[in-house]
């Protein structure tokens, strides 16, 4: 019986569920800018996954790295989610958002706006 492939999607579970609340976190406090810091952890997932000689070890350290860079993605689609009101915006950085909404010409809370006009 073999059980690597249990181990190894049993830890990209994990890796995900972990990285979620990290880019939440990430763009709450320092906002998208903090990208890099996801680029720089997945460069060295990367690294460390060439060097390691185990193969379920590799493999999780390839998943945790690309799990990194996918999470550059989602820290700039954060931002989107927070402007639009989906998330807590963080009170320190308001004006920020409020300058971000007025550059894309967007309202906090649209698809509530765009329910009620469907309701009527």
């Amino acid at each position: 019986m073999n059980i690597n492939g249990i181990i190894v999607g049993a830890a990209v579970f994990l890796i995900i569920g972990v990285c979620h609340p990290i880019v939440i976190k990430m763009e709450y406090h320092w906002g998208k800018k903090s990208w890099w810091l996801l680029f720089a952890a997945g460069l060295a997932f990367s690294a460390a996954s060439l060097f390691v000689r185990g193969d379920i070890g590799s493999t999780i350290l390839g998943a945790a790295a690309f799990s990194c860079f996918w999470g550059i993605h989602e820290i700039l689609s954060q931002e989107m989610r927070v402007l639009r009101g989906w998330f807590p915006e963080n009170p320190a950085r308001h004006e920020y958002y409020e300058r971000r909404r007025a550059e894309l010409n967007l309202e906090k809370y649209p698809s509530h706006k765009n329910l009620k006009a469907k309701v009527k």
